[in-house]
């Protein structure tokens, strides 16, 4: 079985809203209407957060961020190591060193624990980082925040929609940081944003963005991309309700193959359903390379989750070596298989049906 090449199947989400909705808010900020004051205002409201800061890009929310928080004379930002392949170069770019901890195995995230144990005197900021599937610990890190007194700065890319027992995430910490990009759950082609509790903070952010403090870069976000993530905010329950179907459909096919494992979401909060992860168990007949490997000569773009982990990447800058063995074993074992707004319920039987092959 190989997928037409009209029919490549990819693990990025690139939701696509309604197209009149779509131009109904690019109409309006093609006639000078606040659009992007109006996305920040829904957007502080969906996480129940004060205040939302635009930006042009997650990366520049990331970094404008971690600049502002990172306590002074400290140079370290404390991350997990299984995460995002740029996370190390962004605290870089804020002038920071990169300082690796461990992640939970059962939650493939950052915790309490984990970073309490990598905790230095150099540490000026943490830099939990929510996985691809649930959510890290956030009661947990909140409280260690509160007892070194350290800022608590949470990547939440990938839970947008997230909520854990104490409320939506977008409202702990001294801040969290969101992605606009097509990849994520609300595509606005391209963008980013950081949602607060803290009114100077937010207002600093803001300064940083528009180029009024420090080297005057202007990070404003397109107020055409706010219109397209507007688009998205309408249509968010609706996509939710899409991807629980897919994710419904491939926990049913997949529980056929007992020799992998998907990784189950939390629905006892709300959650997105937008990627699909599995483990491959240790009878599995191959590595994950040749798994992937074949996949892909199929047209099935599978990928790796977050390998190599950034302990194990060669870095230009100065960051902490770390010994990671947890990280080592988990970054070799998961991956991402194909969902989002192009995936059908006939791509997903053709995935699995692909994966019992290779399983045979």
């Amino acid at each position: 079985m190989t997928v037409a090449a009209r029919a490549v199947l990819s693990t990025s989400n690139l939701v696509q809203p309604d197209r009149a909705a779509v131009m109904r808010h690019a109409r309006n900020a093609y006639a000078g209407a606040p659009v992007v004051q109006g996305l920040e205002a829904r957007l502080a409201a969906f996480h129940g957060a004060a205040h939302c800061v635009a930006l042009c890009n997650g990366f520049w929310a990331l970094a404008l961020a971690m600049r502002a928080l990172a306590v002074p004379d400290r140079s370290d930002v404390l991350m997990p190591s299984l995460t995002y392949r740029r996370m190390a170069d962004v605290a870089a770019w804020a002038g920071l060193r990169p300082r690796f901890c461990e992640v939970d195995p059962a939650t493939l995230a950052c915790s309490a624990a984990t970073m309490r144990a990598a905790l230095a005197p150099g540490v000026g900021l943490l830099l939990a980082v929510h996985p691809i599937v649930n959510t890290c610990d956030v009661p947990g890190l909140v409280a260690l925040a509160q007892e070194t007194g350290l800022p608590l700065l949470f990547d939440s890319v990938e839970s947008a929609f997230e909520a854990v027992a104490a409320g939506k995430v977008g409202s702990f910490g001294a801040a969290e940081c969101f992605s606009l990009h097509a990849s994520k759950l609300l595509n606005g082609y391209e963008g980013g944003y950081v949602t607060t509790q803290d009114p100077a903070l937010a207002a600093h952010l803001a300064a940083l963005r528009d180029g009024t403090a420090d080297d005057g870069l202007d990070l404003r976000l397109n107020r055409f991309h706010a219109a397209m993530a507007l688009a998205g905010l309408d249509d968010m329950q609706a996509q939710v309700r899409r991807n629980q179907a897919r994710y419904a459909l491939y926990r049913t096919l997949l529980a056929g193959l007992p020799r992998l494992r998907l990784v189950p979401f939390d629905d006892r909060h709300a959650c997105s359903f937008k990627n699909i992860l599995v483990e491959l168990l240790p009878a599995w007949p191959m590595g994950r390379g040749a798994t992937l490997a074949r996949l892909n000569a199929r047209g099935i773009l599978a990928r790796a989750y977050y390998d190599p982990p950034l302990h194990r990447k060669t870095m230009a800058y100065p960051h902490i070596p770390a010994h990671l063995p947890a990280t080592d074993a988990l970054a070799a074992r998961f991956m991402l298989l194909p969902c989002g707004h192009h995936v059908a319920d006939a791509d997903i039987r053709a995935v699995v049906r692909a994966l019992a092959e290779l399983a045979a």
